[in-house]
């Protein structure tokens, strides 16, 4: 009898790797595996770099103008416990903090029936102004830049709560009665 032999059987390779296979798989794995450390790696590292340089960015210009044009953002109102008057024109804040206490300087303008009500909503009203009174302080004005010096006709009042609530010292300028130039300091303590 004769043996046939099966065609599988001639063309089968021997077991194990495949020529030069082993070493480019190891390669690209180890390719992968950098890659996905690196790549995440690098973008923390830009994304870090470019954070301080735009903390860097905003202490200098506050540094430099003291007050930054528009409206403290919505989590600076609520800490603060302070808001703006609808349509409010020249408006303006700077934040700074510290261990011992954190402050939010505000300016904007305003219509007086606008002011009253603004008054009302941070908790203190018109009849609580003390004509001729400036309630931020030399130091704190000069941070930011303001001149609430003589020449003016000054008006002003203090809204003192029980901590942590901020207090506020709020000053308005009263050249043009029907558009009040109001000043203020809100401030919280720990």
């Amino acid at each position: 009898m004769t043996t046939t032999e099966h065609p599988a059987e001639r063309t089968a390779l021997p077991p194990g790797p495949p020529p030069g296979g082993g070493f480019s798989r190891r390669c690209l794995k180890t390719v992968i595996i950098f890659l996905l450390i690196a790549i995440p790696a690098g973008y923390l590292y830009i994304s870090a770099m470019q954070s301080r340089g735009g903390s860097e960015s905003k202490k200098e210009q506050a540094a430099a103008s003291g007050l930054e044009e528009g409206w403290p953002t919505r989590l600076q109102r609520r800490l603060y416990e302070v808001t703006v008057p609808p349509y409010a024109e020249d408006v303006a804040s700077y934040e700074t903090n510290a261990w011992k206490a954190s402050s939010l300087f505000l300016q904007f303008t305003t219509t007086r029936e606008k002011f009253d009500k603004w008054l009302s909503d941070v908790g203190s009203s018109p009849a609580e102004l003390e004509a001729g009174e400036v309630t931020i302080d030399e130091d704190e004005a000069a941070e930011v830049g303001w001149d609430l010096g003589e020449g003016h006709h000054w008006a002003g009042t203090t809204v003192e709560q029980d901590k942590p609530k901020p207090s506020l010292e709020i000053t308005a300028n009263l050249d043009d009665p029907k558009y009040p130039r109001v000043f203020m300091v809100s401030t919280t303590t720990p």
